[in-house]
């Protein structure tokens, strides 16, 4: 359990809202609009991992570019199918985290916020990681405090999930005897009503408007990693946004 960040201790477990989701690298804004309307982020890294289709997104994000959207991509070494996120291997020859940080200062220096971003980026990717959760978590942790979110931490692998999918979450839920569960839209492809039911869990559907803020280079683009609003608009300003989508930056 993370122990950084502790929301909520005086409620009881089964009035808490809990979001579980993997590691995904550098996140866009959605995943953190979820966290700031959660009580407990639970870390999936025993989920199995999944790479190499057009819906990945645990590995990459996008950032933008004079040319428009560009993957910024962690480099991983292959494994077999059934892996799990938290026995994922970084590849270690140092060229990928060179050739990011190289995409970030040369797209972002012009940016309005970037001396005051980029040394965050330049820790993150300054320490050493063997396996790939560790530095995508630390990508999510990185933002979860440059975005001020309190949330308790709980990693999966000290929960020991059951089952796959909803039979998965369900059995998380249980185990923190939580009864109320936000989920991202992209869990829409394999919900099933009736397991939730059953199980006398709550299901809450998030609802994100995606903000519209100043970018560098012509028309706006959604979507991309939350780094992308923290260049352009800086730490103070990037905490509004993200708490008030709707408003104008």
């Amino acid at each position: 359990m993370d122990t950084a960040k502790r929301k909520g201790n005086h409620m009881k477990q089964e009035e808490k809202t809990i979001v579980i989701h993997q590691p995904d690298f550098m996140p866009y804004l959605g995943f953190f609009d979820r966290l700031l309307h959660a009580d407990t982020y639970v870390v999936l890294e025993t989920a199995q991992y999944v790479n190499g289709t057009s819906k990945s997104w645990m590995n990459r994000d996008k950032i933008k570019t004079e040319k428009g959207e560009q993957w910024i991509t962690v480099c991983v070494k292959k494994a077999p199918r059934e892996t799990k996120i938290k026995d994922i291997l970084l590849i270690d020859d140092g060229k990928w985290q060179k050739n990011n940080l190289g995409l970030f200062h040369q797209n972002y220096r012009k940016a309005e916020y970037y001396r005051e971003i980029m040394p965050y980026v330049e820790a993150l990717y300054g320490k050493n990681y063997d396996y790939f959760w560790d530095f995508s978590f630390a990508s999510i942790k990185m933002l979860i405090e440059l975005f001020d979110i309190d949330i308790e931490i709980i990693f999966s692998s000290d929960l020991n999930p059951q089952g796959k999918n909803n039979d998965m979450i369900v059995d998380i839920m249980n185990k923190l005897g939580a009864r109320t569960y936000l989920s991202g839209t992209g869990a829409a492809d394999y919900y099933d009503p009736a397991v939730y039911e059953r199980a006398g869990i709550r299901v809450i559907w998030q609802e994100f408007v995606h903000p519209v803020y100043p970018q560098q280079f012509g028309a706006f683009i959604p979507y991309l990693s939350s780094i992308d609003l923290l260049f352009n608009c800086g730490i103070e300003q990037s905490r509004k946004i993200l708490r008030n989508p709707g408003g104008n930056a």
